[in-house]
């Protein structure tokens, strides 16, 4: 029997971490870790940006829910493989695999939105500081987080049909360590270049879409900046941008590399080590680059700490 479809079996397994005892352990103990740094962070970043009244700007606003999307992201992937790195069942049901990589690139393409909502609103304030305020009003930056949510769940939910229309060969073991675009891909059955290529089509519309929004927002702020007579002058309101450009860079660099690629230059090792870095290692970048080192966080979290000693005190 040369091919069977996937609904004659139930269920698909991750090899993701299919070394030593000993290894798995060690792996669990630093994705543990790294893991409960970046929820918590995550997670004192909205309750802080909550609580503190100075931070009702449309900039944290938007941070605030980029930390929401990034916690829903970790929370589809990252316990699952803790679990499989435990020495729990290493299975994951038709269902549960499909669900799972509807939320992570959801979640994937929701960022893609809400770092060039966060883009346009760094241009507003730069280039037109008088008119900050009236332009990014409260119903603007509402509308914007729920497009940003909308679209990339509705790219996320393409991209997983596309995948789940398929039919699957007898192999169904996936040589990764959650249910990942391009691994589930190279388990379909016959002609896959169809799928392919409308998976890079939707990958590309929103790389392309949301990285065209900050390429113009940024050439605004850099034209606005070098018309600025001081160098400190300069200096100050780069330093506003500098934090989104990291995240920009390291987020884009990961995707870009991940999903426009042919399927021919995929590597087993190579793309698990890039898919550790953007589901492990990048949402904990994202709170200490943009707001564990940004006064303001840090002035809100130690309030927030403060008023809660007092209040059990």
């Amino acid at each position: 029997m040369g091919q069977t479809n996937v609904t004659s079996w139930r269920d698909f397994v991750f090899l993701g971490f299919s070394s030593s005892g000993e290894l798995q352990l060690l792996l669990f103990a630093l994705f543990l870790s790294l893991y409960l740094v970046t929820l918590t962070s995550n997670v004192f970043i909205i309750i802080a940006i909550r609580l503190d009244s100075h931070l009702h700007t449309p900039m944290y606003l938007f941070l605030s829910f980029l930390s929401f999307s990034e916690t829903c992201y970790t929370l589809g992937i990252i316990p699952r493989m803790l679990s499989g790195l435990a020495g729990g069942d290493q299975a994951i049901s038709y269902v549960g695999c499909a669900a799972q990589m509807f939320f992570s690139a959801s979640g994937a393409c929701t960022n893609c939105f809400l770092l060039a909502a966060m883009g346009f609103d760094r241009y507003v304030a730069i280039c037109a500081p008088l008119h900050y305020a009236s332009r990014m009003n409260p119903t603007l930056c509402a509308q914007m987080v729920i497009t940003s949510f909308l679209t990339g769940y509705l790219f996320g939910l393409g991209m997983t049909l596309v995948i789940f229309h398929l039919s699957f060969c007898s192999s169904h073991e996936i040589q990764h360590f959650f249910c990942d675009t391009p691994p589930v891909l190279s388990l379909a059955c016959g002609d896959t270049g169809p799928s392919e290529l409308r998976i890079f089509i939707l990958s590309l519309l929103v790389l392309l879409v949301s990285f065209f929004f900050i390429t113009i927002s940024y050439a605004y702020i850099l034209a606005a900046i070098l018309r600025i007579p001081s160098a400190e002058g300069q200096k100050k309101a780069f330093s506003t941008c500098a934090s989104h450009l990291t995240v920009v860079i390291i987020h884009y660099g990961c995707a870009s590399f991940v999903y426009l690629r042919p399927k021919a230059s995929y590597s087993l090792e190579r793309d698990r080590l890039i898919a550790m870095t953007y589901t492990v290692v990048t949402p904990l970048l994202n709170p200490i680059v943009y707001s564990l080192r940004n006064r303001a966080i840090q002035t809100a979290l130690r309030n927030a700490f403060r008023g809660r000693l007092l209040g059990k005190g």
